[in-house]
């Protein structure tokens, strides 16, 4: 009796439970692509598409994930707080899992992710099979499918992840334009990261490209790391913009939020350049919004600011002699020519871009 009245229990439940949709992630889907190069694997693809990406006209940047089966909710979530407030520009994200609801992910992080083979772990040392995976069938998949910037891409990954991260950087820098890396397991193989450090340290990179890589303060491979950051530091590749961090009170899987975050801002972030007093002083003015409210632009002190009436809102700094942004907030000016006092400028707010018009 006591059985049955388990089973009819269990069985109410599950039809409450069906009653109610699963939580989905608006704006993403998913696709399947089975690998020639790594044994007739299976690869699931999480990806997430810009708003408005329909519409647009342009290719977007691309970040590739590695364990999407873990971490995608994440860096979708965390895509869309920093792009509301203005500090990476829209993207398309591709996570990269393995298939199947029974998928062995320790086991095949391994074979993917590491770059040598360790006797206690007879299915490691795949990295460079799952490298050619991702050179001659994953990029040209989403290349052709999707409006994706060939020459625009960011690898993303955590603990052997990011081994998989800095091995990629050492051996094809070429591949990517930016590189984040939380938590990599230096020890791996004797830390035989550093043998190909030093092979990479002798090239010349024909394009510059950045890497963000952290640590937990509490993590026992915490004096590891430190150990082989110091070292990159100290190389002072030509072609290489590197940001190494200890996060404190964080241990392994807790540096994922902060290091991806502000790896995709470190990637991502815009220059600010210095521009000549008679390049700001011709943008300098008044302008007039589609809906009657004016606004002033002013050179103070060597930057534009934006001015509402008396009040001072942003400064903006230049990402180019055309292009202006802040950083309080997603706000973007761009005119359409730096010689002589311009007509208006299109000024973009977060869901939103009018031509503003110059009266003075």
């Amino acid at each position: 009796m006591k059985y049955l009245i388990i089973c009819f229990m269990a069985l109410v439940l599950t039809k409450v439970q069906a009653q109610y949709p699963a939580v989905t992630i608006p704006g993403s889907e998913v696709r399947k692509i089975t690998s020639k190069i790594v044994a007739g694997q299976e690869y699931e693809l999480h990806i997430m598409l810009p708003r408005d990406y329909k519409t647009a006209d342009k290719k977007y940047p691309v970040v590739y994930q590695m364990d999407a089966q873990w971490d995608f909710k994440l860096v979708t979530g965390l895509y869309g707080d920093y792009y509301y407030d203005g500090f990476i520009p829209e993207l398309i994200i591709v996570g990269v899992t393995w298939s199947g609801e029974q998928a062995n992910y320790d086991s095949l992080r391994k074979r993917d992710y590491t770059p040598t083979k360790i006797d206690a772990m007879p299915q490691s040392g795949g990295a460079d099979q799952f490298l050619a995976f991702m050179k001659q069938e994953l990029f040209p998949f989403i290349e052709s499918n999707y409006k994706a910037d060939g020459k625009n891409r960011t690898l993303m990954g955590c603990s052997g992840g990011a081994v998989f991260t800095l091995y990629t950087l050492f051996t094809q820098p070429d591949l990517f334009t930016g590189y984040v890396a939380a938590s990599p397991y230096i020890p791996w193989d004797n830390e035989v990261l550093y043998k190909f450090e030093q092979a990479f340290a002798k090239k010349r990179l024909p394009n510059p490209v950045r890497l963000y890589m952290t640590m937990g303060d509490v993590e026992t491979t915490r004096p590891v790391f430190e150990k082989f950051s110091a070292n990159m530091v100290a190389r002072q590749y030509p072609s290489v913009r590197l940001q190494s961090k200890i996060l404190e009170n964080t241990g392994h899987s807790g540096t994922k939020h902060e290091t991806y975050a502000r790896g995709l801002q470190y990637v991502f972030e815009r220059p600010q350049l210095n521009l000549a007093a008679g390049v700001l002083n011709s943008y300098a003015g008044t302008y007039q919004l589609p809906d009657g409210r004016t606004m002033q632009l002013k050179n103070d002190n060597s930057q534009l600011a934006l001015y509402f009436g008396s009040n001072r809102l942003f400064t903006l700094y230049a990402a180019s002699e055309t292009d202006f942004y802040a950083t309080a907030q997603f706000f973007n000016i761009h005119f359409d020519n730096a010689s002589g006092k311009p007509p208006g400028c299109w000024l973009e707010t977060f869901g939103n871009k009018q031509f503003v018009k110059r009266t003075n």
